[in-house]
């Protein structure tokens, strides 16, 4: 048995930063912040693979977290390559437009720049200790838990007291017969503190309809930011904004999985990857967990960022030429008017004729 949630409560209490994907408290006052979550999730109709990756800082040498799930979990080390392959497969399509005036930046505005860049059984215990494993710089326990307060009596027996908002955030998970993984981070390197970009894990469990834990990041002191990677057989949306901003889908369309890709999908046949980033400025407006369904089509999309140049030829600007060029015509236009000008006041009068005479 282990510590699975760190936070000592007194008179001062360490704020508890919740992620999108369950909760995670720092140990003793120590402080630690989820700046960004992003996940993988794979699902075929009956199982659900989560791959999930924080981006944390702070100061806290150790910290625990914890995620409810539908049903028992396994739980590994991720492939740290798999989420930089799917960024590298949904980064948005570059494309150069051009416009004929100078901006700001372009001369003569500037210095001369010519471009615009720019589920537990009766009669179970009340906590039971599914499994537990060290992965990397993990320590894992998965859960089971037929009374929340039973929970919290769990953890506190083990020397770690779980905060009581915490506790009553996860009654609707022990009615609903859900399981845990409870994790602790803990650097293996002694001394060292928890921040950047940590191991991805990758969860596993069965269940017949695509669910992504969120409603213990009500418990966020802060902003949160999700970016979710979806492969199913369609393109996938959400149910529900679930009390944050609307969803922004960043990418959809048909891969074919290589590489991590497949060795995470099991198969080199192609899928459907959907790429949504969503944010909740008011983490405490979260209502629910995450559910995601097929959209009627499986229209793609791909996100296009525009580069804006200033239109040259030869290295010039156009507009240049141009204005050159009209006033190479209005001064030609005006040499050749005052030519003729000239020209009519240097005629010499013509000679008077006197009719002849019968």
């Amino acid at each position: 048995m282990f510590a699975l949630l760190a936070t000592q409560l007194g008179s001062l209490v360490a704020p508890a930063y919740a992620c999108g994907c369950g909760a995670m408290v720092p140990d003793g006052f120590s402080r630690i912040g989820v700046a960004r979550e992003t996940s993988v999730v794979r699902w075929d109709g009956r199982t659900e693979q989560i791959v999930m990756r924080f981006t944390v800082g702070g100061d806290a040498k150790r910290a625990a977290w914890i995620m409810p799930v539908p049903s028992r979990a396994g739980v590994e080390l991720g492939d740290p390559d798999l989420i930089p392959e799917l960024g590298r497969l949904t980064r948005p399509e570059s494309k150069t437009r051009t416009y004929f005036w100078p901006r700001d930046r372009d001369w003569p505005f500037s210095s001369g720049r010519l471009d615009g860049a720019g589920a537990a059984q009766p009669g179970a215990p009340s906590v039971g200790v599914v499994g537990r494993e060290r992965l990397g710089d993990f320590d894992v326990a998965r859960l089971t838990a037929t009374d929340p307060n039973a929970l919290g009596e769990w953890l506190e027996s083990n020397d770690f007291k779980l905060p009581d908002r915490l506790a009553a955030e996860l009654k609707p998970y022990v009615d609903r017969k859900w399981e845990y993984v409870a994790v602790r981070l803990a650097p293996r390197e002694q001394g060292a503190t928890l921040g950047g970009e940590l191991d991805p894990l990758r969860i596993s469990f069965a269940s017949d309809r695509l669910v992504y834990p969120m409603r213990l990041s009500r418990l966020a002191k802060s902003a949160q930011a999700l970016g979710l990677y979806v492969l199913a057989d369609h393109r996938m949306e959400l149910a529900s904004p679930i009390g944050g901003a609307a969803p922004e889908v960043t990418f959809a369309g048909t891969v074919t999985p290589q590489g991590s890709l497949a060795e995470f999908t099991g198969s080199a046949a192609p899928v459907f990857l959907t790429a949504i980033d969503q944010r909740f400025p008011d983490p405490s407006r979260i209502d629910g967990d995450h559910e995601l369904r097929a959209t009627a089509k499986d229209t793609p999309f791909r996100r296009v960022v525009y580069r804006d140049e200033l239109l040259t030829a030869g290295g010039v600007p156009v507009w240049s030429l141009t204005v050159a060029g009209a006033l190479v015509v209005v001064a030609g236009t005006a040499v050749t008017l005052l030519s003729v000008r000239r020209s009519r006041r240097r005629r010499p009068p013509t000679a008077a004729t006197e009719p002849l005479a019968d």
